[in-house]
């Protein structure tokens, strides 16, 4: 009997490894949430991260939104706005090579507390923490040599200046296979994982150069800890010929660059987005990256601080693209400051519906001024209907229904508006602003 009940538990607790391991289940829809890098750049504080999570937890985590993430350089105690200082920067790092939250920003991050505390209270409210980091080991650690955690090796011993960071040089490169290299990785997820983090996003890791080796460091690093971390990976584009290799070991990669409030960025991604289409997987999606909605730029990289740059129907198609496309929504901007109309834009529950739950999503058509996309309700066998017009002026955009796989009459309603527009057969179009949208759910069944 004892025998069978020692057999019982090694298959349990085999079987629970195993479902640690398929990291894909911790994403089962897009990931959604907030980066500090839109309105604060490389200088959030921590009351700034906790007055936007106190907000999503009052307006929006009823809706999905989940993720509250600190972008980069959260170790260093003077960095500047509209870019970074690589001057004089003051490093917070401890005796393992591993950077520390800068505690002039991040407070109760003192006495080597890390970002516990301020992950602790971020899970207090029901929401989930998150940290950028950037791929390799901190030159400062190996200037001074400092040893790996859980190996005889130090910074130096596996380090490579090849390869270094371009747009920012406070990193080197891991060499991959040297003694002490997963320890570095292991050692730092570690710490993370101690903290009670819930998301990554790894910077300088997929372009340029794609460093496959590092990815899947990362990505061992990540399972060896047992906690539940989304991993990201930045920036973009992410080579296309690494699809199916980026898919297999990260929950969402980058598809273009740094993504701000213009109308050439967004009409770009309907391009980028039908490419990269075929490689989205349940749990894995392409990243359109973050949304540069509300208040931007407050301390920020791009322009001075000012409301998004798109009209409201250019952040309705913005909204609509991602959402049919199923590409994780970070908003960018500042919450405290979100006006009615923004928030609307993230609170439409049929819109956030097509984001979570629908599938087979695909590309109908694209032209140069009209695009089309659908998708699946599984649940009902509805469809959803994406109807863009990219144009500088209102255009009629229309379909063939029966291109949608409708031959009978259909209901059709607009999810913005929530309007009915009654039972329509043949051919269904709109007339659309410029660079407007129209989403519907359209149906066969009575109601």
């Amino acid at each position: 009997m004892k025998k069978m009940l020692l057999l019982a538990a090694m298959i349990a607790c085999y079987v629970h490894v195993q479902a640690q391991k398929d990291f894909h289940q911790w994403a089962a829809t897009p990931p959604m949430g907030w980066n500090s890098w839109d309105c604060y750049g490389p200088n959030v504080t921590e009351a700034e991260v906790k007055a936007n999570a106190d907000y999503m937890a009052k307006h929006l985590k009823a809706y999905g939104w989940e993720y509250v993430v600190v972008d980069i350089r959260w170790f260093v105690a003077n960095d500047k706005a509209h870019g970074y200082n690589q001057k004089d920067p003051q490093y917070s790092i401890d005796e393992y090579g591993r950077f520390m939250p800068a505690v002039n920003r991040f407070p109760s991050a003192a006495g080597g507390k890390g970002f516990k505390p301020l992950a602790d209270y971020i899970h207090s409210l029901g929401l989930k923490f998150g940290i950028h980091i950037m791929r390799g080991i901190p030159v400062i650690a190996v200037n001074q040599a400092l040893p790996v955690k859980g190996s005889n090796a130090t910074a130096k011993d596996i380090y490579s200046p090849a390869d270094q960071c371009l747009w920012l040089r406070d990193m080197y490169t891991i060499v991959p296979g040297k003694p002490g290299a997963q320890e570095y990785y292991n050692a730092i997820f570690e710490l993370y994982a101690s903290w009670g983090l819930d998301f990554v996003k790894v910077d300088d890791l997929s372009s340029p150069i794609y460093f496959t080796q590092e990815v899947e460091m990362i990505r061992k690093a990540i399972d060896r800890t047992g906690r539940q971390i989304i991993l990201s990976t930045s920036p973009g584009e992410t080579p296309i010929d690494k699809g199916a290799h980026v898919q297999q070991h990260a929950n969402m990669w980058r598809t273009v660059g740094d993504f701000w409030d213009n109308w050439k960025q967004l009409k770009e991604h309907f391009e980028v987005f039908s490419r990269w289409n075929k490689y989205r997987a349940p749990g894995a999606y392409p990243d359109g990256d973050m949304l540069p909605l509300g208040r931007l730029s407050i301390r920020g990289e791009r322009g001075n601080d000012r409301m998004t740059g798109f009209t409201k129907d250019e952040q309705y198609t913005l909204m609509t693209l991602w959402s049919i496309f199923k590409s994780p929504l970070m908003f960018g901007g500042d919450f405290p400051s979100n006006d009615a109309f923004t928030n609307s834009l993230l609170t439409n529950r049929d819109v956030l519906a097509v984001l979570k739950y629908s599938t087979n999503n695909r590309e109908l058509f694209r032209t140069a001024d009209k695009v089309a996309w659908i998708a699946d309700d599984p649940k009902t066998g509805d469809k959803y209907l994406a109807l863009f017009n990219t144009a500088d002026v209102a255009a009629e955009i229309s379909v063939e229904l029966s291109t949608a796989g409708f031959t009978s009459p259909v209901k059709i309603k607009n999810l913005w508006t929530g309007k009915e527009l009654g039972k329509i057969k043949g051919v269904f179009g709109e007339k659309l602003n410029p660079h407007g949208v129209g989403l519907y759910r359209l149906t066969t069944k009575r109601k």
